[in-house]
C-alpha cells in the first residue's frame, strides 16, 4: 500500500499526538516554533518513538522487528509507505533534504539495546550516544535553518538531552536491565550495578550513589555549556524553541540537585509553574521574530 498525499496531516497528525503524549517537555518547545515547521519535527520525533518503542517493550523478536523497521523506512524514502509515521517521516525528510544516513546511525544504536545493558566508560557510552542522540540534532538542523558549523553544538545539545533523561531515568532503565552510566565513573565513588539494584530493591539512599550523580550531573551541565552557542547559529524564528528546551531540560538537573539527587525517589519532573513561566517569555519572543 501507498499512502497519498492527501493522507498526509492525518500521518503528521499522528506523529503530533506521539510527541505530546510521550515528550511534553520537548512538545511545550515545539509549540514556539513557527506553524510550519511544526510537523516536521513531529515527524522526526515520532520516527524515533517507533524504535524506542521495539527496544523498550520489545515482543518476541524485537531484532527482527527493528529490521522490519528499517526496511520500511528505506522503503518509504523511496515513495513506498504503508506507516503514517513513516509517510510523515519520508516527506519531511525529502522536503528539508535530511541525510539518510543519520537514521541509519540512529538504528544501529537501537539494535545496540537488544544486546548492550551496560558501559565500560564514557568514550563507550558516546558510542551509542552519537546514534541514539547526536544524529537527532544533526536531523533538527536542516528543519530549524542553521548556519555553516552549527553541526558540532547540536550533537552537543542532543547528548545533554539524552545525559540528562539518562539521570532522570536510572531507575526506570535498570527496571529494564539498562544502566547508561559509565561503570568506571560509578566505580570511582564506590557504585557498582548491585548496589544500584539494592537502592531500587530496598527505597534506600546511599551517599555513594548521591556523590556519583552529582558527578554525572555536574559533567551534564558542562555539556550543555558547550552546547549553548549553537542557539546563536540557528535561524531567529528557531531560537526560542531551542532556549526554552535548553533551560527546561537543564530544569529536570535542577529537581534531581533538589532532591539531593534521589534517582530512585519519584521521577524528576520541572513543575508546571516554571515550565509556564520559561515557555511564556519565549513565546513572546518568537512572535516577535517573525
Amino acid at each position: 500500500m501507498s499512502l497519498t498525499v492527501s493522507d498526509l496531516p492525518g500521518a503528521y497528525a499522528q506523529c503530533r499526538r506521539l510527541n505530546a503524549h510521550h515528550g511534553k517537555t520537548f512538545y511545550l518547545a515545539t509549540l514556539l516554533l513557527p506553524a510550519d515547521r511544526r510537523p516536521a519535527v513531529h515527524a522526526l520525533y515520532g520516527f524515533a518513538r517507533l524504535a524506542d518503542e521495539v527496544v523498550d517493550n520489545p515482543g518476541s523478536s524485537p531484532a527482527v522487528e527493528l529490521d522490519t523497521l528499517e526496511q520500511q523506512l528505506k522503503a518509504a524514502l523511496t515513495g513506498v509507505v504503508d506507516h503514517p509515521v513513516l509517510a510523515a517521516l519520508a516527506d519531511t525528510v525529502r522536503r528539508y533534504g535530511i541525510e539518510h544516513r543519520l537514521f541509519e546511525e540512529f538504528l544501529a544504536s537501537m539494535r545496540m539495546d537488544l544486546h548492550q545493558c551496560e558501559y565500560a566508560s564514557y568514550a563507550e557510552l558516546r558510542t551509542y550516544m552519537r546514534g541514539s542522540a547526536e544524529v537527532i540534532g544533526l536531523q533538527m538542523l536542516p528543519v530549524l535553518g542553521a548556519e555553516d558549523g552549527a553541526e558540532p553544538y547540536a550533537a552537543a545539545l542532543g547528548e545533554a538531552f539524552q545525559l540528562t533523561n539518562f539521570l532522570r531515568d536510572v531507575a526506570e532503565d535498570l527496571d529494564r536491565g539498562r544502566v547508561y552510566l559509565p561503570a568506571d565513573e560509578l566505580a570511582a565513588f564506590g557504585v557498582d550495578r548491585a548496589l544500584l539494584e539494592w537502592c531500587r530493591a530496598s527505597g534506600r539512599r546511599d551517599a555513594r550513589v548521591r556523590a556519583a550523580m552529582a558527578h554525572l550531573a555536574a559533567r551534564t551541565r558542562a555539556v550543555y555549556r558547550h552546547a549553548a552557542p549553537g542557539i546563536a547559529l540557528l535561524g531567529p524564528e528557531s531560537r526560542p524553541c531551542v532556549s526554552v528546551a535548553f533551560t527546561l531540560y537543564q530544569g529536570i538537573l535542577d529537581e534531581l540537585a533538589a532532591s539531593d539527587y534521589d534517582v530512585f525517589g519519584p521521577r524528576a519532573v520541572v513543575p508546571t509553574s516554571r515550565r509556564l513561566a520559561v515557555a511564556l517569555p519565549g513565546l513572546v519572543r518568537a512572535l516577535l521574530s517573525r
